[in-house]
């Protein structure tokens, strides 16, 4: 029972302090949200796949990581227009680390967010598929002949690509499998039975994860969108772990100042709305105090990704 009332309790504080984090970032970062993308939806629908989230000693991710990684990944799934009911993002627990990590749909997504992108799609090549790579008049990669057979849909996967199709051309990324077995061999979920259940979709997803990186760090997109779909491929992966020690981390400081911000205008606007039928000029004092909570909650700027709070 006291186990609910935790959820039900931090469930609003979360939610509610990555909604107001956000609807700041649209004042003071030009921060754009797809137009259909519903934020406070896609938060409650987090939340409600967080409570099935377990670490490997089964306890629930909400117990067992850290409120500045819940917030982070939150934020960084609102970032990108992503929700977990259109089974574009998922959760998983890293020690007491809570980490969003795309589907193969979130990543087609979150690309087609970026400017200028008309098209995007990744496809695998199985054994005895007409399958033909060269190059065009610039020198650059293409894919000349992709002749899928029904036969051979059962065969082995050797190997896959993935188009990104702009108003300025179309860009391939072609991986074998070798390379596609090379990439899961780095990421953290080694030999995860989803890997090998649906090798289809994760090969898909793998080769349009590197198009991706390539495409997103020569755009001119901004820095809030490419940053957060850079540190989401990231995530998974053992050679670009951070360091996550909440006193080591600017991360997990800023994402500190913001809970505790957060914490402080409420407790100022709660301050401020008691005190109105006694005194107005007590209430003006406690409008002030939301004003400095305010100050605090954003004053470190956004969470930024890996590559930003480096730099």
């Amino acid at each position: 029972m006291t186990s609910q009332v935790a959820k039900q309790q931090t469930k609003p504080k979360l939610t509610d302090i990555v909604l107001e984090r956000i609807n700041q970032m649209k004042t003071t970062q030009d921060l754009s949200l797809p137009r259909h993308y519903n934020a406070s939806n896609a938060l409650n629908a987090a939340f409600l796949e967080l409570q099935k989230v377990q670490d490997r000693n089964h306890r629930p991710a909400l117990e067992a990581c850290t409120r500045d990684s819940i917030v982070k990944s939150l934020l960084d799934m609102t970032l990108q227009g992503l929700s977990p009911a259109k089974d574009q993002c998922y959760f998983i627990v890293y020690g007491n680390e809570l980490q969003m990590q795309r589907s193969y749909f979130g990543t087609v997504a979150a690309v087609k967010r970026l400017d200028g992108v008309e098209k995007v799609r990744a496809e695998v090549v199985h054994q005895d598929d007409g399958f033909e790579i060269g190059s065009n008049e610039d020198m650059e990669l293409v894919v000349k002949k992709f002749n899928p057979s029904f036969d051979n849909q059962d065969k082995p996967i050797v190997g896959a690509f993935a188009i990104i199709k702009t108003d300025k051309g179309t860009d391939f990324t072609v991986m074998t499998k070798k390379e596609i077995d090379q990439s899961w061999a780095q990421t953290r979920q080694k030999n995860n039975k989803v890997q090998r259940n649906f090798s289809q979709e994760m090969a898909k997803r793998t080769v349009l994860n590197r198009a991706a990186k390539m495409f997103i760090n020569t755009s001119d997109d901004s820095d809030l969108l490419t940053g957060a779909i850079n540190e989401t491929t990231s995530n998974e992966y053992d050679d670009e772990r951070r360091d996550v020690t909440p006193a080591a981390s600017k991360e997990q400081e800023s994402t500190q100042q913001l809970l505790g911000g957060f914490r402080k205008s409420q407790e100022a606007k709660a301050k401020g709305a008691n005190d109105d039928d006694n005194n107005d000029e007590r209430k003006g004092e406690g409008d002030e105090e939301v004003a400095d909570g305010q100050t605090e909650l954003f004053s470190e700027g956004t969470i930024k990704p890996a590559g930003e709070a480096n730099s």
